[in-house]
């Protein structure tokens, strides 16, 4: 039965069995909410709180999420499997979605002269 992921930060959602890391399935439904790192537990890119929701975790790198951080909900996504619905909070550096550019004219005012060439003068 797949779950429905929540990142607060974006409002992005996917689905996600629970067969599948957070962090996969978020490439495979192709957001971009979570950072993405060495996807085994290692770097502590995909570092998320879980604001809400049930969810399994596998062995991760304590030099990035502490045993107090873990107890607090702070959980690498790519070792995290989700039990119902759960939300999460991106920690890291958080992706921003795609905005349409904004109707600003601009010139960056190039002009071309013709270089003009002087001998040296010998004295």
């Amino acid at each position: 039965m797949p779950y429905q992921v929540t990142i607060v930060n974006t409002g992005e959602t996917f689905r996600c069995g629970d067969e599948v890391n957070v962090l996969a399935a978020m490439e495979q439904a192709c957001c971009h909410g979570i950072p993405v790192g060495c996807r085994n537990g290692g770097c502590g890119a995909c570092k998320v709180r879980i604001t809400f929701g049930n969810f399994n975790t596998r062995k991760m790198n304590r030099a990035v999420v502490s045993a107090t951080e873990e107890a607090d909900g702070c959980v690498l996504a790519c070792k995290t499997y989700p039990r119902s619905d759960i939300g999460v909070h991106v920690l890291g550096r958080v992706w921003q979605t795609a905005k349409p550019p904004r109707s600003t004219s601009f010139s960056f005012g190039f002009t071309w002269t013709t270089p003009t060439f002087q001998p040296d003068k010998e004295t």
